[in-house]
């Protein structure tokens, strides 16, 4: 194979993400297959999992990358569609020297990519760039190596579910958005007790009910509906590829990442307390309180799974999340964000504590916050705008956490939060404060220090 020069703008910090026909092509898919191929031959290593979610290009991508990797003297595990928590499962079970999911995750139909794995780590940052690199050097290695294929659903279901102790009486709508999660939802949930009502499980890339992404509110509209009016206890979804979940309460009111962070962090700490959890910088405040009070050490760190995953590794915590709800347990499992696993856990730590998501959400001190702002901002402006922020914060005595962009923490016990986002040109900001008054005043501070590094803030939903 010739060399290949992928659309740089696919190279992402977390995995390679395009348009299809676009920006992205089966040429594409083989090239990647060829060069992760030669890396992990370079390493001493010959097979790497493969699996794809059910977007309409992917079995075309999986293919593709299949005949690189064969290319390359690596033999690919293809374990067929599903979600990615599936291909991660595999990479630990098949003990493979690295994995790839052809998957779109959340995003629109028309967009695809891969998620990577080097040996049971994750593969990002500065090793995708220099994936691409490899590929334009046509520094390839050469073989003929066969395909193995392996279905490991009833493995990896039994294995999610070995540990589970749930309330028969429970009932629980379900919701796949049409992801990839849908048939190993639907098996999951013939095999757990309780009642279980299950919405969009056949896997169709055009997501025809709504969009698979469970952070947005619009698209957990159905679910609040079937769970109020089938009197449900709670509602679950997934993302597109089934690393994140949603939740809803018996009443349809969401629980944020945050929360659900909470909820199931009570239940690990009770057998393992004084454990290190980790939250990302966009998580309330409540949460890490919340923690600390409970006996556990609440540790804030860089937004982004891999980030996350690293982090776990070298604290040894048994439990991280996001706001985005990438949930991770390396208590009693793997580690990886795994959707269909946090569910277990989920309707595990109900059944343990006996209150309700609706009983602990009326608990929690209240706050208000905004939505994640999302605003523009040109590539070589973004991280001189934190660093400009940063030292007039300093000049004024303010208590920030720089750990990823600035986290200021206000006497009122509220906070407001600038950052750069790793995967676009943009600047993310987010305030949360005890009342509405102070919601606005933080607001007011964060404003006046873009517009004073000469950007617009950006509107408040």
């Amino acid at each position: 194979m010739a060399r290949h020069r992928f659309d740089p703008s696919i190279l992402r910090e977390y995995d390679i993400r395009g348009v299809v026909g676009q920006t992205l092509h089966a040429a594409d898919a083989e090239a990647l297959g060829r060069a992760f191929g030669s890396l992990v031959r370079g390493q001493g290593g010959t097979r790497v999992a493969l699996g794809y979610d059910g977007r309409l290009s992917s079995p075309e991508l999986e293919e593709a990358v299949a005949a690189g990797l064969r290319t390359s003297g690596v033999t690919p595990l293809r374990i067929g569609r599903g979600p990615t928590p599936l291909l991660y499962f595999a990479v630990y079970e098949l003990d493979a020297d690295g994995g790839i999911m052809v998957t779109g995750s959340h995003n629109p139909p028309d967009h695809n990519g891969f998620k990577i794995m080097l040996g049971k780590a994750s593969f990002y940052g500065r090793q995708i760039q220099e994936l691409g690199q490899l590929a334009e050097a046509g520094d390839f290695t050469s073989g003929d190596a066969q395909d193995e294929t392996h279905d490991l659903s009833e493995l990896y279901l039994a294995r999610i579910t070995e540990e589970m102790k749930i309330d028969p009486e429970l009932s629980v709508v379900w919701d796949a958005g049409n992801g990839a999660s849908g048939e190993l939802m639907a098996r999951l949930t013939d095999r757990l007790p309780g009642n279980h009502v299950l919405l969009n499980a056949e896997i169709d890339g055009t997501f025809p009910s709504h969009h698979p992404d469970p952070t947005v509110p619009e698209n957990l509209v159905q679910l609040q509906q079937a769970v109020r009016s089938g009197g449900c206890n709670l509602g679950i979804a997934f993302d597109g590829d089934g690393d994140r979940i949603g939740a809803v309460d018996e009443n349809g009111d969401i629980l944020w990442g945050d929360q659900l962070m909470l909820y199931l962090a009570r239940d690990i700490l009770k057998e393992r307390p004084g454990a290190t959890i980790i939250a990302d910088v966009k998580a309330s405040q409540v949460l890490f309180d919340e923690l600390a009070r409970l006996g556990g050490r609440p540790l804030m760190w860089k937004t982004g799974h891999s980030l996350i995953k690293s982090k776990m590794l070298e604290e040894q915590a048994p439990f991280a999340g996001e706001m985005s709800a990438h949930l991770f347990f390396a208590d009693r499992y793997y580690g990886f964000d795994d959707a269909l696993y946090a569910a277990v856990r989920l309707l595990t730590a109900i059944t343990r504590s006996g209150e309700s998501l609706a009983a602990f959400r009326a608990a929690l001190p209240p706050v208000v916050n905004t939505p994640e702002l999302r605003f523009d901002c040109p590539a070589e402006r973004k991280l001189p705008v934190i660093e400009e922020v940063g030292r007039r914060l300093a000049d004024k005595g303010a208590k920030v956490s720089a750990v990823d962009g600035l986290r200021v923490k206000d006497s009122s016990g509220g906070w407001w939060l600038l950052r750069a986002s790793n995967t676009q040109d943009v600047l993310v900001a987010r305030c949360e404060a005890p009342d509405e008054s102070t919601l606005d005043r933080l607001y007011g501070e964060l404003s006046e220090q873009l517009r004073e590094s000469g950007l617009e803030p950006p509107k408040r939903a």
